[in-house]
């Protein structure tokens, strides 16, 4: 197999890429010292998460005058997401950290609203475009973008981002100086998706999670096909031919996520399981788990359906100690072999003491074990109750020693997702509540209990719920966002497995909280209520579980409903190269 040369600095889920870049038909070889990169033809540098830590590691080493060596000789260089960002002068995320200087620019921070006063989520987390088709719109340069692909980008396909920080494109700037540039669009701000020159490419967005239009652009590279015949265009991707940047979300198409709840049966086997307010075992006599199927099949499922992520949670909590649980991790080596979209884990991430060695193992090294086997995020359960109620108990100031804080601080608060499991609790009147709970956390709603009471919060519960805390949800997502979580996933017990729809008032009290994105979770039973979340509130992507695994619905009806009502999806594309 002919070879392609990949720097990993320990920048997070590198598993992903080496899958894929095999999957083009090449092999990895890595680059362990400076002194390697010269031998190397083509070299890929990945990365996640801070730049300056990125930076900041490639010069501790010696690696940044063998990499500028290696651009100037000529030899293909591809920079994927803080690989793209390493190329610039500098980034405002690390003032002090200096980039390659390639490009004179210095790297952005997404502001949180829009010139219109609308929000957006930061990190930018979601499928956009790269399109080259602004080269001609108003110069009549570059038509050879216009009429080719370069390397393998298609305007019509979407591709997965994640970041906080960008760099601003200014029309036609960089394309004096030769460069060739694909642009995405944030809200208001319309930033470098993709650029290339010569040797040179390098995209913002992860190719190796963007499924086959990111394999597409990856094979390009490692093929040296700088410019191709367009790919065939993906007419599933708009959601009509009316379809505007008002149907999609800050021109994001519309997230939907699979999520496996996965757990030891009776029989010792890990399965895909579902049940009514987590009570997963069936209502017969033997009372057994019920079991759905198996996690790696069904992933592949969706994903070929085309589900946007997909997300394990591992609900039987690592009852010993997560590196002693191989099956799980396995589950994820496995998946990551054919599943090209993101991929979260959560269960059991924190601080433990190994069994079987007395050895205490970091919430950090639990991370580390599973961005080693494939997953691109954690979701932290329990364990963030924990940490919010030490956060505030301090006057809202971390200690950083919560999971939380140290695997943000090493991988990125993209890597990091908060899953919270919140109970409405009913009271009279907002001075009803309990002492410690803030009354302005208290909500009128319009679905009153059985006594008529129209005032309620949402308390967090922890071991799956079968514990209710005086925690409120506002305060728990305020403060993980401040500890440093970059995503929030909002599950609500009252709906889950009710099939009833998501709990709109809960996540609008959410979303007006935080600026993290927020997925919706619990309680969708059909392609409306899909619709219904999207339509109601600000939330960033929705989850959806018993509807696919029991088969009542397929991922791609949802997205065929969304595409009716006006909705940006993404589509399957399907697995050709």
């Amino acid at each position: 197999m002919p070879t392609v040369h990949l720097l990993d600095y320990v920048a997070g889920n590198i598993r992903s890429l080496v899958n894929a870049i095999e999957k083009c038909g090449y092999e990895v070889a890595w680059i362990r010292s400076p002194e390697e990169v010269a031998s190397a033809d083509k070299i890929i540098l990945p990365g996640v998460g801070h730049f300056g830590h990125c930076l900041n590691s490639l010069a501790k080493a010696n690696y940044l005058p063998a990499i500028h060596e290696h651009i100037k000789a000529g030899k293909p260089f591809f920079g994927i997401c803080v690989g793209l960002q390493a190329l610039f002068a500098g980034s405002v995320e690390a003032p002090d950290a200096a980039g390659l200087g390639v490009l004179p620019q210095t790297l952005q921070r997404f502001n949180p609203k829009n010139a219109d006063g609308s929000k957006k989520s930061i990190p930018c987390i979601g499928w956009n475009s790269a399109t080259t088709i602004h080269d001609t719109a108003s110069t009549g340069a570059g038509t050879e973008s216009s009429t080719k692909s370069f390397y393998g980008l298609n305007p019509d396909s979407k591709y997965y981002y994640v970041h906080s920080y960008f760099a601003p494109y200014t029309r036609h700037d960089l394309e004096t100086q030769g460069w060739t540039v694909a642009t995405a669009q944030y809200g208001d701000q319309t930033y470098i998706g993709a650029i290339g020159r010569d040797n040179i490419f390098a995209t913002q967005f992860h190719p190796e999670k963007s499924g086959a239009a990111g394999l597409r652009v990856i094979k390009a590279f490692l093929d040296g096909k700088q410019w191709s015949t367009p790919a065939p265009p993906d007419n599933l991707t708009a959601a009509t031919s009316t379809n505007s940047h008002a149907s999609g979300l800050n021109n994001l198409t519309r997230r939907i996520i699979a999520c496996l709840d996965v757990r030891t049966n009776d029989a010792g086997d890990l399965v895909v399981t579902k049940g009514d307010q987590y009570d997963v075992r069936e209502k017969t006599d033997d009372k057994s788990v019920r079991n759905l199927g198996k996690p790696v099949e069904m992933a592949k499922k969706y994903y070929t359906q085309s589900t946007d992520e997909v997300t394990f949670l591992n609900i039987t909590s690592f009852r010993d100690c997560p590196v002693t649980d191989l099956p799980m991790l396995e589950i994820l080596r496995q998946t990551s072999k054919s599943v090209f979209v993101p991929l979260t884990i959560g269960g059991g991430i924190r601080d433990m003491v190994d069994p079987g060695t007395g050895k205490t193992i970091s919430a950090l090294d639990v991370a580390k074990l599973y961005f080693e086997s494939g997953a691109d995020k954690v979701s932290i359960g329990s364990d963030a109750v924990v940490a919010a109620q030490e956060f505030w108990k301090r006057g809202g100031k971390g200690d950083g020693k919560t999971g939380i804080e140290t695997i943000s601080a090493a991988y990125g608060r993209q890597a990091v997702v908060v899953s919270v499991d919140p109970r409405r609790v009913f009271v009279k009147t907002p001075e009803d509540v309990p002492a410690g709970v803030d009354t302005s956390h208290v909500l009128k709603t319009r679905l009153p209990n059985a006594e008529g009471w129209e005032y309620v919060y949402y308390a967090c519960t922890v071991h799956g719920g079968r514990t209710t805390t005086d925690l409120t949800v506002r305060a728990l997502v305020t403060a993980v966002e401040a500890l440093g979580a970059g995503e929030i996933l909002l599950n609500a017990i009252d709906r889950d497995g009710s099939n009833s729809g998501y709990d709109l008032e809960l996540i609008n009290d959410v979303k007006n909280a935080v600026e993290i994105p927020v997925i919706a979770s619990s309680g969708a039973g059909n392609p409306g209520h899909f619709v219904e979340v999207f339509r109601e509130t600000g939330v960033d992507a929705a989850l959806g579980a018993g509807m696919f695994h029991r088969g009542e619905y397929e991922v791609n009806q949802v997205k065929e409903e969304l595409a009716r009502q006006g909705y940006l999806v993404r589509r399957w594309e399907g697995e050709e190269l």
